[in-house]
C-alpha cells in the first residue's frame, strides 16, 4: 500500500436517502472487528462509540471469537447486510477471503469502511489503518539500533493472509536487509494470532537457535507469546513487539520487552465511524487514511501523549 495514495470520493447527494434506520430512528453503523478478546479491539470499540455519541448514530458491534475465524466474520457481515444497516466498518481477517462479502455489501448499496487491515478489492469508500509497512520498518530500525547493527534474530509472525501483519513483517524484513546487512533473520514462524501457539513457536525457535540476539513479534498475541517464551527460557534477547496491553506494558517495565510499536485503535474506530457518517451525509471522505505508528519504550511511556494513546478511557465508552 502506498502511504501517499490519498484521494477524495465525491458522494451522490442521495446517499443519505438510501439509509435505513434503527429502532431509535438513528442510523446504524455496523462495526465488525477481527476478534473481540484483545485490548486492541476493545479500544476500537470505544473509539467507534465515541464517534457514534458525537454524531448521533448507533453502533452494531459484533466480531468472531477468534481472529482466525473468517467464516464467522463472513456470517456476521452477511447478517448486517440482511439487516440493511446504513454502513459497515470492517477489519478483514483475510485480504482475499473477505473480498466477496465486501462486494456483496457494496452491491446492496451499503457503504463499507475498511479498517485495520486492507482487502483485495476497491469496493470500499474509505480505509482507516496504521501504515503497517512503515511500522515494520520502525521496528527494524529499533532492533537494529539495539543490536548495534550485528546479530541474529527471529520473527514471531501473526498468520498468513492477514494483510496488516504481513505488511509489518515485510517492512521489518526489508529494512533489516536494506540497512543492517550484518543482522541475520534465522527463522520466522506463525503463531496464528493466538498467545499459546505464539509462545510455542517462539520456544521452538529459541531451542533451535539458542544464540538468538533479538526477537520481533508482529501483533498483540504474538508479542505476548514471545515474551512468555523469553521468560521461560531466561533469554536475554532484545525484543521489539507490536501493540499494547497491560501484560505487554508490565513485560516492558520488567525489561523482557525492549520496546513496542503501537497503533492508535481508539482513533481507528473513531475515524471509521466518522468516515461512514460523512459518506451518508454526502460529504467527501478520504479514500486512504493512514495513521502513524508510535514507538513506545520505558523512556517515553509516561509522556501524556503516549498515555492518552495507550490507555484510552474504555470504561467511559464501553459501559
Amino acid at each position: 500500500m502506498n502511504p501517499t495514495r490519498r484521494s477524495l470520493i465525491a458522494l451522490p447527494a442521495l446517499a443519505a436517502g438510501l439509509a435505513s434506520c434503527g429502532k431509535s430512528g438513528k442510523r446504524v453503523i455496523a462495526v465488525i472487528p477481527k476478534g473481540r478478546s484483545h485490548l486492541f479491539w476493545q479500544s476500537v470499540h470505544a473509539g467507534a462509540n465515541s464517534a457514534a455519541k458525537e454524531l448521533g448514530v448507533e453502533i452494531a458491534w459484533n466480531g468472531p471469537s477468534t481472529e482466525a475465524d473468517f467464516n464467522g466474520q463472513i456470517q456476521i457481515v452477511d447478517s448486517m447486510i440482511n439487516r440493511h444497516v446504513d454502513a459497515i466498518a470492517l477489519a478483514p481477517i483475510d485480504k482475499k477471503v473477505m473480498v466477496g462479502v465486501v462486494e456483496r455489501a457494496a452491491a446492496a448499496k451499503i457503504p463499507v469502511v475498511i479498517f485495520d487491515s486492507p482487502v483485495d478489492t476497491d469496493k470500499f469508500i474509505s480505509q482507516v489503518a496504521t501504515d503497517n509497512y512503515a511500522a515494520g520498518k520502525m521496528a527494524a530500525e529499533r532492533i537494529g539500533a539495539d543490536l548495534k547493527g550485528k546479530g541474529k534474530i527471529i520473527i514471531v509472525a501473526c498468520q498468513p493472509g492477514a494483510a496488516s501483519t504481513m505488511a509489518r513483517e515485510q517492512g521489518f524484513e526489508d529494512k533489516i536487509k536494506e540497512s543492517f546487512p550484518e543482522i541475520k533473520i534465522l527463522d520466522k514462524r506463525f503463531g496464528m494470532s493466538e498467545v499459546a501457539p505464539s509462545r510455542t513457536v517462539a520456544e521452538n525457535m529459541l531451542t533451535a537457535f539458542p544464540e538468538v540476539d533479538g526477537v520481533f513479534a508482529s501483533n498483540e498475541s504474538s508479542s505476548m507469546g514471545a515474551a512468555l517464551a523469553l521468560k521461560a527460557r531466561k533469554s536475554t534477547a532484545k525484543m521489539v513487539g507490536f501493540d499494547f496491553g497491560p501484560t505487554l506494558e508490565e513485560d516492558m517495565k520488567l525489561g523482557v520487552i525492549e520496546s513496542l510499536v503501537v497503533q492508535h485503535p481508539f482513533k481507528m474506530g473513531y475515524e471509521s465511524v466518522k468516515a461512514a457518517v460523512a459518506f451518508l451525509d454526502g460529504k467527501p471522505v478520504e479514500k486512504i487514511n493512514n495513521l502513524a505508528p508510535k514507538l513506545v519504550s520505558k523512556d517515553n511511556l509516561n509522556e501524556p501523549e503516549v498515555q492518552a494513546q495507550v490507555h484510552p478511557d474504555l470504561k467511559k465508552y464501553l459501559e
